[in-house]
């Protein structure tokens, strides 16, 4: 690697990051020498760890007081700095080691998935809906994945209807809340989210509000953290409220509506809708060679914070193309949306429904005048191919004429 910085774009130089047959042929690296280097690194470990007096890891494990403090960096940032309780020894009882005293509790057995799972194998008909009532706190992570498991292994990736099994939550969620849920099953939280929410979501819908009696304005808050809808594959999310860095990064097929949110928006997205009612972080769009996003832009200045490499910024226009007759909150109408402005009503519908937005509201209610405020992002990729597919198509017609 010559750190050219163009790891995304497919034309490595030195033929490390690509699959560009011609540039791959300009690797000489075999897994031979990668084996060899980690050789080096073993056999220097080892010279470190004789310095010291051992002869494997395990017996430096644990070992503070072998910690020392590099008084040749010391400056005025450290003076004052307390580390007693970093170099702290236990007192060793005679005959018992430090290392691995006491082996991890993950505790998968009391996790609330299971009585999800229990109620749904007890309630579930055909056809009829599980409302599930339930809080949540930041220790109860991933949320809902073990219970998508059981409803995927059961009915596959199809899953169930649309909200088969609603549960409803009140509470701040732990990590990777939602991860994976599978189509039929709704997460509607009352609170706030934490990082990775949505993580590989694979068909179901999660919605995140504040709870009734909170006094933020959404629109100005942080209401789920970094890394949301990481890898998702289908499904939807609204949020009211601001996601942290790195929303929507390799989506590759979810639908989903956000208040604003940080850096690096969208990175590598591969499919999938994002809609964005606020502003964005810097680099938005890093990456991105397919799905599209539409995204608020009342100053004007959101091309200014784009990554536009791989990406076109388009104007959205005034439309009288909605048939407001198919924008209904059946996920399937989805499939009969032909035009941009059609996709965004239906989605910022489906926010006001679900979370209750005043934003979206707003906008639903003078929807042809902030239409002219919203921007398309457009992969380049993604017209390319979007391109090549009328052409085809276009060229079928006149075969047949």
């Amino acid at each position: 690697c010559i750190m050219m910085r163009k790891c995304h774009l497919n034309t490595c130089p030195v033929g490390v990051a690509t699959q560009n047959p011609i540039l791959r042929k300009k690797f000489k690296g075999t897994p031979e020498h990668v084996i060899n280097y980690f050789f080096f690194v073993a056999e220097e470990v080892r010279e470190i760890l004789a310095e010291m007096g051992f002869t494997k890891l395990d017996q430096i494990i644990g070992r503070s007081d072998r910690l020392q403090f590099n008084k040749a960096i010391t400056n005025w940032k450290s003076k004052g700095l307390d580390f007693t309780n970093l170099f702290y020894t236990p007192k060793k009882v005679a005959g018992v080691d430090i290392y691995n005293t006491k082996t991890q509790e993950h505790n998968i057995s009391k996790v609330k998935d299971r009585k999800f799972i229990n109620i749904f194998n007890k309630e579930y008909i055909k056809g009829k809906k599980i409302i599930i009532n339930e809080k949540i706190c930041n220790i109860d992570r991933s949320l809902g994945a073990m219970f998508s498991g059981f409803i995927a292994k059961k009915f596959g990736h199809e899953g169930l209807k649309e909200d088969s099994v609603i549960i409803r939550l009140r509470g701040t969620a732990g990590q990777s809340f939602g991860a994976f849920t599978s189509f039929g099953i709704t997460l509607d939280l009352q609170g706030e989210g934490n990082d990775y929410v949505g993580k590989g979501l694979s068909g179901g819908k999660i919605y995140i509000k504040p709870t009734e009696d909170s006094r933020v304005i959404p629109e100005n808050s942080i209401i789920v953290g970094n890394t949301v809808l990481y890898g998702a594959v289908a499904g939807e999310c609204y949020f009211r409220g601001i996601a942290g860095e790195r929303f929507a990064v390799r989506n590759s097929g979810a639908w989903t509506v956000v208040e604003g949110l940080g850096d690096h928006g969208c990175e590598y997205m591969t499919g999938g809708v994002v809609v964005c009612l606020g502003e964005t972080g810097k680099n938005f769009g890093a990456g991105m060679s397919g799905g599209l996003a539409y995204v608020l832009d009342l100053e004007n200045n959101f091309k200014d914070t784009c990554n536009l490499a791989l990406i076109d910024v388009l104007k959205m226009k005034k439309t009288n193309n909605i048939n407001k007759k198919i924008i209904d909150y059946n996920i399937l109408s989805r499939n009969m949306l032909k035009y941009h402005s059609e996709r965004l009503y239906y989605l910022l519908t489906r926010h006001y429904k679900y979370t209750g937005s005043n934003l979206a509201f707003k906008i639903l209610s003078n929807f042809n005048n902030y239409i002219n405020s919203f921007k398309l992002v457009l992969p380049t990729d993604y017209k390319r191919a979007l391109s090549n597919i009328e052409s085809s198509k276009n060229f079928k017609l006149k075969l047949k004429g």
